[in-house]
């Protein structure tokens, strides 16, 4: 493995996802004077992936209902 001039690496997709690093996941480098870990930053309440999903599809709907005409939908009526 060999770090860009932007100091950017790659990790390895099958360290990666034994490792349950998704894409926008968070992490934090820890460093003892010789060796160099990523760890998975602790989440912030607001940044759960959820959060994260709300936030990306928040404004893509392309359906336009109101609330009451969802609410119908939803219960039945």
């Amino acid at each position: 493995m060999r770090i860009t001039s932007k100091g950017q690496v790659t990790i390895p997709a099958d360290i990666r996802e034994r490792a349950g690093l998704l894409p926008h996941t968070e992490v934090n480098f820890e460093f003892d004077g010789k060796v160099v870990r990523i760890v998975r930053a602790k989440p912030r309440k607001q940044d759960g992936r959820g959060a994260r999903l709300v936030a990306h599809l928040r404004g893509r709907g392309d359906v336009t209902l109101s609330t009451d005409a969802f609410m119908a939908l939803t219960r039945g009526d």
